[in-house]
């Protein structure tokens, strides 16, 4: 996939979300009917406590779904720093391998006649489809993040 696919197919995922909450008003006429409506001074208590003018609304902060990723490199290599463009893209494949994996783990249960997708469809998915190296590592630390929340769930029915 060429740079210019993957720019065009990365602005459509992250703009998507934000072109609908934009105010297409110019910023001139919003400052001229603040002044209108008679806008508190700067530096005073009304003007810090003041809403946004009607017809303005809020733009939402887009969710950071990265965070883990970032906190895995800082544990492996803490004196490097990564780009919100790097991080968007590293989520995007992140999310594609997830998403091909579980796809493949479902096509596997519906072979075997089940309808869960237990562990071991996803350790099999995971063997099938990633390279032998990555393959080993990733159901050695997938084995221990379940073994770890079946410990913890037995702890919780105990009490």
């Amino acid at each position: 996939m060429g740079n210019k696919e993957m720019t065009e197919k990365l602005n459509k995922y992250f703009v998507s979300d934000f072109t609908e909450e934009v105010n297409t008003e110019p910023v001139s006429s919003i400052l001229v009917d603040e002044k209108k409506a008679g806008a508190p001074k700067e530096g005073t208590k009304e003007a810090i406590k003041r809403t946004p003018p009607k017809g303005v609304k809020k733009r939402k902060r887009a969710r950071k779904e990265s965070y883990s990723i970032y906190k895995v490199m800082k544990q492996v290599h803490p004196d490097t720093s990564v780009s919100s463009w790097v991080m968007s893209i590293m989520n995007l494949f992140v999310n594609g391998i997830c998403e091909y994996i579980t796809g493949e783990a479902s096509c596997l249960a519906h072979y075997n006649k089940r309808q869960t997708i237990s562990s071991r469809e996803i350790q099999i998915t995971v063997h099938l489809l990633l390279s032998r190296e990555l393959a080993k590592h990733a159901v050695l630390e997938g084995t221990k993040a379940v073994t770890k929340h079946t410990s913890s769930k037995q702890k919780s029915t105990k009490c």
